[in-house]
């Protein structure tokens, strides 16, 4: 069994994986799907128009009521966020590796939530107050406060890639085990392979997925607003 993402190719010396290359198979999906909701929209929907336009309602509502006022400019981040990370992890369903499953993929985008926190928080507050609030409600409580601030990203990164990673090892340990005994007693018809794993492909390439694309973008907009409140709001 293969721990890491397997390497496709290579560019120049660099070894380009199944996490790049999937995760520009995603991205090239959801630019075709967009375009295909958006080239001849009708004022009654149908089709791509109308999961798009669901999806769309859903992911604003969403983040309307996570970010409150200041939805407005971060829901197509939050939404792109979600989308990416939902169908990256349910990869498993097409028999693929999920590209959650590679740190390479969700630690960047973990240290632009970090970025994107602490940009607006110096935004919203100004550098002072910024400060101000890392040293709260001590000076010397500044470093203590900037170490739990950068344990944030980490957290962030490994939370979703342990659970997508571990799914992926308890699925193919539960193929392999069921192959074997599949074959142990001379089935030519996979039977166990088949029926057996349903429930446990529901829940590590459907449910778990979707969840923890969930909550990485959820504690992703609650982090932003709360470091954009100040003392006046």
């Amino acid at each position: 069994m293969e721990v890491g993402p397997r390497i496709i190719f290579k560019v120049m010396g660099e070894n380009i994986t199944e996490t790049v290359v999937f995760g520009w198979c995603i991205s090239i999906v959801i630019l075709i799907f967009a375009f295909c909701a958006t080239r001849n929209m009708q004022r009654i929907p149908k089709g791509a128009q109308l999961i798009g336009e669901f999806l769309v309602g859903f992911i604003y509502n969403m983040v309307k009521d996570a970010m409150g006022d200041i939805s407005e400019r971060f829901t197509p981040y939050m939404g792109t966020l979600i989308v990416f990370l939902g169908f990256g992890s349910m990869l498993g369903l097409l028999d693929l590796r999920p590209i959650t499953a590679d740190l390479n993929c969700t630690a960047p985008l973990a240290l632009v939530s970090f970025i994107m926190i602490h940009y607006n928080s110096i935004r919203a507050r100004g550098f002072i107050g910024y400060n101000k609030h890392m040293a709260s409600p001590y000076l010397w409580m500044w470093p203590l406060n900037l170490m739990s601030e950068c344990m944030f990203p980490i957290t962030l990164a490994c939370r979703i890639f342990g659970n997508i990673f571990a799914g992926v090892i308890v699925m193919t340990l539960v193929y392999s085990g069921l192959a074997t005994a599949s074959h142990a007693l001379g089935s030519f018809i996979p039977f166990f392979q088949i029926a057996f794993p349903l429930p446990l492909n529901f829940w590590f390439d459907m449910f778990e997925p979707i969840l923890q694309a969930y909550i990485f973008t959820m504690l992703t907009m609650v982090y932003i607003y709360n470091g954009t409140i100040t003392e006046e709001d």
